[in-house]
């Protein structure tokens, strides 16, 4: 009970110990204690002199070999976070972009382009012509634009026109707009390399500066370019949590983040010729759920179960249940291979990013994409006789969502504009939004973190947006049905159900936070400030992943406060940290904080959307 809220969790955590299977929550444990100048993030290794650290007590040392101090250092550490970050944003962006790309150009036929509306949209919004042209041609036109931002040719993004023009100003005024998505992440590495940039107010500078590439640039266009492969969504409802796996059928799980390889799966499992031969191995169907960020991508698009967010990898494996999981990049645990080989399950990894040793390859890409995933699906349903059920323990715990809540949803579930949204925001129905976002982490109570700050921020007339295992965390405890309104502030409640909506709305994967950006903009286009002047927040509660530090560092670049429930290593250099959660303010117009207790996170929120209010002469 310590180590989860969640029910089907906490039962196959009492699975595993019984089987001697460790997992995340066992290493953890196993880790302790951590190393602490690694915690304050005042240890270097960027160059074979060190490893060099910092004494936080003030002793010495107190500077590495070079002569770098706390403040350079935990900078550095820190900026090296946030390029990986970016890097593994933009590099799925990078992906999709490459897909579409290669459907303009005839090399996809597995593909094709779902929403014809948003290409015509899009291309509309950045001046490429789309009248008298076919859509493959307007496509190519889009894809070589967004490929052309990924180098540093334009020096600029074009996204960054959707942002006020007073945050433009900010971003102008401090120098860090991004030029170019790749580049950024590249002049961090050259920054943080031994004998370059020691000022940490620089280093953080530019973070931010990477940080924006991705979430105006290679996130915006990963989620702007997958809605138009795959298709806009739209509110759809489905169910949630690992009782979705089904005992009398073939279980496959995809996990990871990229829609290429999991909507081309979803599509195969429907194939008469794949269900007939599972029917003939024993099986009554074919099972598709999702996990982590894929598990997003179908379930708001399709409808498919998702089993779990990323601490439930492990346990879906220990259910006894799935034939395969199949994965792709970003989140996945390299033990998978381990707790695979305790069971029948075979572990597939299809990118040559990442491999995984024990596991079987089956390399994908979209030329060959329709037939790649029905080989997948023929080894697990290949795999399904030698299920051992004596090791099958699939929990009952299912939970209903709804989720699909795109800003085209969105504004298309108020009438068409975000005028009833701004009316609710003004009149006080709806006191502010936050955007709650981010991973699980065993040293935070698995989902408490995001299920305990949503109730406590919607029963306070908060609306409350979700990505990535924060939308999935929320699903799970009921929160993402319409019957959850019962649970919000007496403003919020008639307004979620006047619309039939939940009060929190899902929103989609990691990357799809660029869709929060998009809100964010529009309602400050609306009233003509800035976003940092909106009653707005983030938190992430149960973070752990480069991608939530750059995340976070976009939002906070972008005017949005931002509430972080697992600390940052930086803590080793106070000034830092000062810049950080109070010096940014001054600058970028907002800042973090760090609160681990969710309760008190909900605390700091409602007082920073108090004050915004009040700033703007709300009541």
């Amino acid at each position: 009970m310590e180590k989860s809220i969640d029910l089907a969790s906490i039962k196959m955590l009492n699975k595993a110990a019984a089987e001697n299977i460790d997992t995340a929550w066992q290493r953890f444990d196993q880790q302790q204690p951590q190393c602490g100048f690694g915690l304050l993030g005042i240890c270097c290794r960027n160059c074979n002199m060190g490893p060099c650290r910092i004494d936080p007590f003030g002793g010495e040392p107190q500077t590495g070999v070079c002569g770098a101090n706390a403040d350079t250092i935990a900078a550095r550490n820190l900026l090296r976070m946030i390029a990986a970050g970016a890097s593994a944003h933009s590099d799925h962006g990078r992906d999709i972009v490459e897909t579409l790309y290669a459907v303009a150009q005839g090399g996809a036929s597995d593909y094709q382009i779902k929403d014809q509306n948003k290409l015509q949209a899009l291309a509309s919004e950045l001046g490429i012509p789309w009248e008298g042209r076919g859509p493959e041609d307007v496509a190519g036109d889009l894809a070589g634009m967004a490929l052309d931002e990924f180098g540093c040719r334009k020096n600029t993004l074009a996204f960054l026109q959707r942002a006020p023009q007073k945050r433009q100003d900010v971003w102008a005024k401090l120098g860090i707009n991004p030029r170019g998505i790749d580049r950024e992440v590249v002049e961090s590495l050259h920054r943080t390399h031994m004998g370059v940039d020691a000022d940490y107010v620089s280093l953080i500078l530019h973070g931010l500066r990477t940080s924006l590439s991705d979430g105006w640039g290679g996130s915006m266009w990963a989620t702007e370019f997958s809605d138009i492969l795959f298709g806009t969504p739209q509110p759809i409802k489905g169910m949630s949590n690992l009782g979705v796996l089904k005992e009398d059928q073939v279980n496959i799980v995809v996990h990871g983040h990229e829609p290429t390889l999991s909507d081309i799966i979803v599509y195969a499992a429907r194939d008469p010729e794949l269900l007939e031969k599972a029917r003939a191995a024993g099986a009554q169907g074919i099972n598709i759920c999702g996990m982590c960020c894929t598990g997003n991508e179908i379930l708001m698009r399709h409808g498919v179960p998702v089993a779990g967010n990323f601490l439930q990898q492990e346990l879906a494996l220990i259910t006894g249940a799935v034939e395969a999981m199949v994965v792709d990049v970003q989140c996945i645990m390299p033990s998978l291979s381990q707790v695979a080989a305790c069971y029948h399950t075979k572990l597939v990894t299809t990118s040559p990013k990442a491999r995984i040793a024990g596991s079987e390859y089956v390399p994908f890409d979209e030329h060959h994409a329709l037939q790649t995933a029905r080989n997948i699906i023929s080894l697990a349903i290949d795999n399904y006789p030698r299920r051992r059920p004596e090791k099958v323990q699939i929990p009952a715990e299912t939970m209903e969502y709804m989720a699909g809540f795109s800003a085209e949803a969105i504004i298309a579930a108020l009438g068409g504009t975000l005028d009833p949204l701004l009316g609710a925001v003004k009149d006080g129905a709806i006191r502010g939004i936050v955007g709650i976002v981010g991973c699980n982490n065993p040293k935070i109570q698995h989902d408490n973190g995001h299920v305990t700050l949503t109730k406590k921020l919607i029963a306070n007339n908060i609306l409350v947006v979700e990505t990535g295992c924060a939308g999935i965390a929320c699903a799970k405890a009921g929160l993402l049905r319409p019957e959850a309104a019962a649970l919000a502030g007496p403003g919020l409640r008639p307004v979620c159900e006047a619309l039939g909506i939940p009060p929190v709305l899902h929103m989609g994967s990691c990357v799809d936070i660029s869709r929060i950006l998009v809100v964010a903009s529009a309602l400050a286009n609306a009233l003509s400030v800035d976003i940092s002047d909106l009653p707005l927040a983030a938190a992430a509660p149960e973070w752990m992943s480069e991608k939530a530090v750059s995340i976070g560092a976009y939002a906070v670049g972008s005017g949005i406060f931002t509430v972080l429930g697992t600390v940052p290593p930086v803590l080793g250099s106070p000034n830092l940290a000062a810049l950080l959660t109070e010096g940014a303010n001054g600058v970028v117009g907002a800042a973090f904080a760090v609160e681990e207790n969710p309760e008190a996170a909900g605390d700091l929120i409602i007082k920073h959307v108090e004050a915004k209010r009040q700033a703007l002469g709300l009541a």
